[in-house]
């Protein structure tokens, strides 16, 4: 693991600032904080360092909700100006919405590696199907649910993301819209669950993972600081781009680049679990 910067690993540090313009840009456009493309890269960034398998997928999770902290701000501010943010809502969900992230950084502190990748691709893949081939215009119904189930909606949400070291906007986005929430307002509702999700979890991560065997150099607990220092700034910088090109797309095309996002890296994790 010496010489991390040198040679090969100078590439592969390349490959992770390419990785952070690319969640940047996701982030901005489909508010999902930009975990559903960076997971996958930084765990196949660290198999080919060499970084230990029982850890491989905790570090990806972690440095994942770590890098959703400022990109998630930056995307979260440029939606807000254009009015795309529902505020009444996330008042509702803040807190079972918190509550689900402190049972799925447990979970998450607890599982195996595999168990996550499985978790990953088992949440993304329908995820990427409803995209694909649902009708927005044949929602579920009118309005989002309340009482319990307006509870355990927000919960559920940021348990499995906190599990998937995602934002939130990846199972956000199609539960708001299956209930009749219109997409651009839907992806920029979402882009504010990354930052009720990422802090308390990536703080979760890091506090699990202090002290345990074979993580890579510069890592406090499960998050990887190199990682996050290459992918963060990038990703920060290019969330309002990705904001603006949201609002100049149409909603076919904004849910066509939504679902093929999702379904290419959780294909690949899937393979990567059961191989």
């Amino acid at each position: 693991m010496s010489g991390l910067l040198s040679g090969e690993q100078g590439v592969l540090a390349l490959g992770l600032v390419i990785a952070g313009v690319v969640s940047g840009l996701t982030a901005g456009m489909l508010g999902v904080g930009g975990g559903i493309v960076v997971v996958p890269v930084l765990y196949h960034v660290l198999s080919l360092i060499g970084v230990d398998e029982s850890v491989r997928m905790h570090i990806a999770i972690g440095t994942s909700l770590a890098t959703i902290i400022p990109t998630a701000f930056s995307s979260v501010r440029a939606h807000d100006r254009k009015g795309a943010v529902d505020r009444a809502l996330l008042k509702r969900w803040a807190v079972p919405m918190l509550i689900g992230v402190g049972i799925g950084s447990v979970l998450a502190g607890i599982a195996r590696g595999q168990t996550l990748a499985l978790v990953f691709a088992c949440v993304a893949i329908p995820v990427a199907l409803h995209l694909a081939f649902g009708r927005e215009d044949r929602p579920v119904a009118s309005h989002l649910p309340e009482g319990a189930g307006g509870l355990a909606l927000p919960a559920l949400i940021g348990g499995l993301s906190t599990m998937m070291g995602i934002g939130g906007g990846t199972i956000g986005v199609p539960v708001m819209t299956l209930f009749g929430v219109p997409i651009h307002r839907a992806v920029g509702t979402a882009s504010a669950f990354g930052v009720i999700i990422s802090i308390p979890g990536a703080v979760a991560m890091a506090l699990s993972g202090w002290g345990a065997a074979h993580l890579p150099p510069y890592s406090l607990g499960y998050v990887n600081l190199l990682g996050f220092l290459l992918i963060a700034p990038v990703s920060f910088f290019a969330a309002p781009l990705g904001a603006q090109w949201a609002h100049e797309m149409d909603r076919g095309k904004l849910r066509a680049v939504f679902a093929l996002f999702i379904a290419v890296t959780a294909a690949r994790m899937l393979y990567d679990a059961l191989a």
